[in-house]
């Protein structure tokens, strides 16, 4: 029989404040399966993530979850201190890599070109999760279909715009890193459903996914265009708050009904669209997202196919519909 073990414990950077986050708290929820560790008889998987926020703390809990569910499955996470940390990264994944007690190696790169390059020699199966890159060691790609969710998100900002009667709506898109493939997708889609409605994007603030650089470009936006914007959509849900911050705080009436749209889908933002600071999020299935990711790591080991991308999902989220997508937080224990 193959050898099966999935390990699942976390850096020591992370500690107890990660796994509070991820809702476990003890290592003995790390190892699940750790009697079948013990016999040799399973495999050892590690999953690197680009670093710990309200996202990827859903994608550790799924990773988890599988894990607690299959009594020869243990999974590690292992995260770099920021999202632009790349050495850490680097290091991680070289290290998963050469370690020959690891079967496969699961990672959300920080840069694509990169860690394709990291992996070109690698000798054991290698999954993308929530990032994509290029590769034929490359067994799958697990994550969400980050244009199409971004489109739909816009298209909904799209008609929130229209709803006030603004029928070509001028938008602001704050990015993230420049270059990074899960950003710029997220990017395509928000540009093309805004010009799709008729609408114009007036300018891209890239902010390396820092809340604080989110709030300086918003500030900017608000100095450039003090008679407001329509829309202003941010790839992530930290910036996205950031920048509603910044509108409140500026007292600028011309930005009062401003669309707000953020995406992740973490409870921060997910209470903001509750209480009107945010009108919309686009939450990403992140548990999904990690329970899937580890099950095509055991598909593949177990010599079976898996599709070349497995799409965890998305959701537009808005005061329609945010209920039930709190009650589906609370039943997985990702909401406190």
């Amino acid at each position: 029989m193959k050898k099966r073990v999935l390990a699942m414990t976390l850096v020591g950077t992370l500690c107890t404040a990660m796994l509070a986050g991820c809702g476990g708290q003890t290592s003995a929820n790390d190892k699940a399966g750790g009697d079948a560790a013990a016999t040799g008889d399973a495999y050892n998987v590690t999953v690197i993530v680009k670093h710990t926020d309200g996202h990827f703390n859903k994608v550790i809990a799924g990773a988890r979850a599988y894990g607690n569910e299959h009594d020869n499955v243990n999974v590690e996470i292992q995260s770099p201190t920021s999202a632009t940390s790349y050495d850490e990264q680097v290091n991680m994944i070289e290290t998963a890599l050469g370690n020959p007690g690891i079967d496969a190696v699961v990672v959300a790169p920080q840069q694509s070109t990169s860690t394709a390059t990291l992996v070109a020699s690698a000798n054991k199966p290698v999954l993308a999760l929530d990032t994509d890159f290029t590769s034929d060691k490359k067994a799958c790609f697990v994550g969400t279909g980050n244009e199409d969710a971004a489109l739909n998100g816009g298209k909904a900002v799209a008609e929130a715009c229209k709803a006030l009667g603004k029928d070509k709506p001028t938008a602001v898109i704050i990015a993230g890193v420049q270059g990074d493939e899960t950003h710029e997708a997220r990017l395509r889609g928000y540009r093309d459903a805004i010009e799709a409605a008729g609408g114009q994007v007036l300018e891209v603030q890239y902010t390396d996914t820092m809340p604080d650089k989110a709030a300086a470009a918003m500030e900017a936006v608000i100095q450039k265009y003090p008679n407001g914007v329509d829309a202003v959509l941010s790839i992530a849900d930290d910036m996205a708050l950031a920048a509603a911050k910044v509108i409140k705080d500026s007292g600028n009436t011309n930005y009062a009904d401003t669309v707000l749209c953020g995406f992740d889908g973490n409870q921060s933002a997910i209470e903001a669209v509750k209480a009107g600071s945010l009108t919309i999020d686009i939450a990403q299935m992140g548990y999904d997202m990690g329970y899937k990711a580890v099950e095509a790591a055991v598909k593949v080991l177990d010599g079976d196919k898996v599709d070349s991308f497995i799409d965890s999902g998305s959701k537009v989220i808005d005061s329609g519909n945010i209920e039930d997508y709190i009650a589906d937080m609370k039943s997985k224990g990702l909401w406190e």
